[in-house]
């Protein structure tokens, strides 16, 4: 006997990127072309998200995939969505760090998060905008949601950078290294060499302590490096697969463990900032932070780079009350 009631539709899942720059837009590709959920892609340029929405529609055939992908201006289309990224925001240039930017961005990424989450209030929210931990706080704190269900991107970048330039050094394959990198994502980022492995082979038994410190100040330069050759602008292509992989361990929900700007409260003993620590994430956002037990140095490390995150946050809080 068949049953009476028929199949119910599976529902798609969506996803927001807010700025149709170089980074938004490559994210909106990564997320077509990985065949993770439909895209809404938003931009105050008129006719510029619509233009690369339906440039990525004319590949669809090419790629393969099953995904639709809008362009608008208007927040009213990006309703209902799943995860809403923040990209929007002016990068950096040859020059200037991270940090020059809190004035520029804190008011975009406060007035962006807000409008989105208006409509999309179950949403989880991933901040791609630099300082990108200064910018998480921002989107936390205009939008109040539950602090789990509000992240940033870098900690994933920041351990691909490592990850690519100690395969490069040792010449071996990058799926056989793994990272960790934590704090901030700017010059007092931690890279850890003691968490660092290829095929479990601890770094630290194949280079000496001489080449891991200068992989470690590549890593922690890896941004400057790019906007130095570039001239104009930063990094877009791995930010935009960092941002990615976060997107595809919510959408699929299998407890990855990922380096995230995640919002602390007591962890690390640091309380009422958001930083890059080790997370594991679902569809439910950072399921648990996990505690790494840090030397001495490293913990003070960490706590320094808390202290200059912090020391923005208050200048971006200021920019805002004005």
């Amino acid at each position: 006997m068949t049953s009476s009631l028929s199949p119910q539709p599976s529902v798609s899942p969506r996803v927001c990127v807010i700025g149709a720059g170089k980074v938004g837009s490559t994210l909106a590709q990564r997320i077509l072309e990985k065949n993770l959920a439909n895209v809404v892609l938003l931009d105050v340029v008129e006719g510029l998200p619509q233009g690369i929405a339906l440039d990525l529609l004319q590949a669809k055939g090419l790629e393969v995939h099953d995904r639709q992908i809008v362009g608008t201006n208007d927040y009213v289309e990006t309703a209902n969505a799943d995860i809403v990224v923040i990209t929007a925001g002016f990068p950096r240039q040859p020059g200037m760090n991270r940090d020059d930017l809190i004035g520029m961005n804190a008011k975009i990424v406060a007035e962006a998060a807000q409008k989105a989450i208006a409509y999309s209030p179950n949403a989880l929210l991933i901040v791609v905008t630099n300082p990108l931990d200064v910018m998480t706080y921002v989107a936390w704190h205009a939008t109040q949601l539950p602090s789990e269900r509000v992240m940033g991107m870098a900690g994933v970048l920041d351990a691909a950078r490592l990850q690519t330039f100690i395969a490069m050094e040792l010449g071996v394959a990058i799926a056989d290294v793994s990272t960790m990198v934590l704090g901030g994502h700017g010059d007092l980022m931690l890279p850890l060499p003691r968490y660092c492995t290829v095929r479990g082979v601890p770094l630290r038994e194949l280079l000496d302590a001489e080449a891991i410190a200068r992989l470690m100040e590549r890593t922690r330069n890896g941004g400057a490096e790019l906007v130095q050759l570039f001239k104009k602008g930063g990094a877009y292509f791995a930010p935009a697969s960092a941002a990615c992989q976060m997107i595809g361990a919510i959408l699929r929900d299998r407890s990855n463990l990922l380096p995230a700007a995640a919002y602390l409260q007591g962890e690390y003993g640091l309380k009422d900032v958001f930083i890059g620590v080790p997370c594991r994430l679902g569809n439910k956002g950072i399921e648990k932070i996990i505690e790494l037990q840090l030397h001495d140095r490293e913990l003070a490390e960490l706590h320094a780079s808390a202290k200059s995150v912090r020391k923005n946050v208050e200048i971006a809080l200021k920019v805002l009350a004005e």
